[in-house]
């Protein structure tokens, strides 16, 4: 007499309330962390930075309330929403915060994670004068251009999202960096002076460059969380594929 078969867990599966209670420990700690971190960075006073605009005029504040308003989206979604694979009909709150991870909160965390460390590292006087350092807690720093990256890594690998149209994604988010760039333009206009110390000791072309580059990092960057979203999620991206066929 043949043996029923018995279903046995695959090797390093994990039980999908372990999931959820992992999805939930780590949006209550990103939106706590930079909803602080947006809080207690907004109303501090920096030597040697032009008044005109406050902190809406760095990237840095910018992307800190990005991340901020991800992770409050993503706990709304864990409990009014869904995180299943490919729901028939996703909620509004679904479709929208896989929406801000793809568009925005992933590609300006890794540009600003990034660019940052990357100017520090040649100068820090460039990005992050040494003037700042009795005002500017090292902890807030990392919150804002260290732990960025961590958690928007951590979030591509613990939570499927849902990729809207390439084009669609690329026009949001060179509309965003397009927007930024004429915003600092703005505020060099009416204060007479750069938000980024860097932007001083470049010559107009240079700064062409410059800024060229970096839409096209930004824009690359978009194009490697998708790549990262397909491969992390293949299995989960091919059954979307076919339930909207």
């Amino acid at each position: 007499m043949a043996k029923p078969k018995t279903k046995s867990k695959t090797k390093g599966s994990t039980s999908p309330g372990f999931n959820k209670a992992v999805k939930l420990l780590l949006h209550f700690t990103a939106a706590l962390q930079f909803n602080y971190g947006v809080y207690y960075f907004y109303p501090l006073e920096m030597p040697n930075t032009v008044p005109f605009a406050g902190k809406w005029k760095f990237l840095t504040f910018i992307c800190a309330i990005i991340q901020a308003l991800y992770y409050i989206v993503s706990l709304v979604n864990d409990f009014v929403g869904t995180n299943e694979l490919a729901p028939k009909k996703a909620p509004a709150v679904r479709r929208f915060k896989d929406w801000l991870m793809a568009t925005l909160a992933f590609p300006v965390a890794i540009n600003v994670g990034v660019t940052f460390w990357t100017l520090y590292a040649i100068d820090r006087e460039l990005v992050f004068p040494k003037v700042l350092d009795p005002v500017f807690p090292s902890w807030l720093n990392h919150v804002l251009h260290t732990n960025i990256v961590v958690f928007i890594v951590l979030e591509l690998f613990t939570s499927y999202r849902a990729y809207p149209k390439r084009s669609q994604g690329l026009a949001g988010l060179a509309t965003f960096m397009g927007a930024y760039l004429v915003w600092i333009h703005v505020v060099k206009h009416y204060s007479g002076v750069w938000v980024y110390p860097v932007l001083e000791v470049l010559q107009l072309p240079q700064r062409i460059l410059f800024f060229v580059a970096v839409i096209g990092f930004t824009l690359s960057l978009y194009l490697l969380g998708e790549f990262l979203n397909n491969t992390v999620w293949a299995k989960e991206v091919k059954l979307a594929k076919r339930k909207t066929n």
